[in-house]
């Protein structure tokens, strides 16, 4: 009878611990679910408030998610970031701040995800703003770095025509650098990053050719490097193209 109960016993503990088993799993996986709809529902807030132009909203509401293991979530916090520190409000110390924030968003969203083309994107961007902080060879010497990241965004996502734009914009800077710079360079690398004004043309117009107007500043850029070409009948077109482009955000006015 003794053994009879205990194994009575067992079973009944069995069948509670089991129901308890599958009571948790039950929840964890509607957590589960929970959380990854909530993430999915701030990201299609803060695309809609990126796309409206409400930067100070749009970071106040991802700075709520700074801690969070999502990619998608943290290079958008990283974008909006930035995107603070640009605006003509931001005083000078929290330029600098947000853009070693930014700078921290992004190297996160990236270490959660490397095959991610946008954090890789991002990650370029904000590590060429912190180097505006850091002096002319700290700029230089992550330029060889920034590249990379862009060439893998566009490896992850072809048809990104920012990233595209960006290439165009690391070919200029190079392409115009001064005499001083590139000595700095060269004492820094054995064959130090170097390019063209044709080069960065080439990008500007493959950019455009993946996606028309999709950027005031790609269409000022045309224009700027058709003038460093001697070409005024070119750069004047692409000029006016900017001119009349409609300003949606404080850069489009700056264009």
């Amino acid at each position: 009878q003794v053994l009879t109960k205990s194994l009575q016993g067992g079973v009944a503990l069995s069948t509670g611990c089991f129901l308890v088993y599958e009571a948790h799993k039950l929840i964890s996986g509607f957590a589960e679910v929970h959380a990854s709809f909530k993430v999915e529902e701030v990201i299609e807030q803060a695309d809609y408030l990126y796309g409206s132009g409400e930067t100070e909203k749009l970071y106040r509401l991802l700075v709520q998610h700074k801690n969070s293991d999502d990619a998608e979530l943290l290079w958008r916090l990283a974008r909006a970031s930035r995107d603070l520190a640009q605006l003509s409000s931001t005083s000078a110390q929290e330029k600098r701040q947000l853009a070693y924030e930014a700078l921290e968003y992004a190297k996160k969203a990236l270490e959660k995800n490397e095959s991610n083309f946008a954090a890789h994107k991002w990650y370029a961007i904000c590590l060429s703003d912190v180097g505006d902080f850091e002096g002319i060879k700290t700029k230089i010497g992550n330029a060889i770095v920034i590249k990379e990241h862009f060439q893998r965004a566009i490896e992850l996502n072809p048809k990104d025509a920012t990233t595209i734009h960006l290439i165009g914009i690391w070919c200029y800077s190079f392409a115009e650098m001064p005499w001083y710079q590139r000595k700095i360079a060269a004492t820094l690398f054995a064959t130090p990053p170097t390019s063209t004004f044709q080069e960065a043309l080439h990008y500007f117009h493959m950019a455009e050719e993946a996606d028309p107007n999709f950027y005031s500043k790609n269409l000022l850029f045309l224009g700027k490097t058709y003038l460093k070409l001697n070409n005024k009948k070119m750069a004047l077109l692409w000029l006016s193209k900017a001119k009349e482009y409609p300003a949606h955000t404080e850069e489009d006015k700056q264009v």
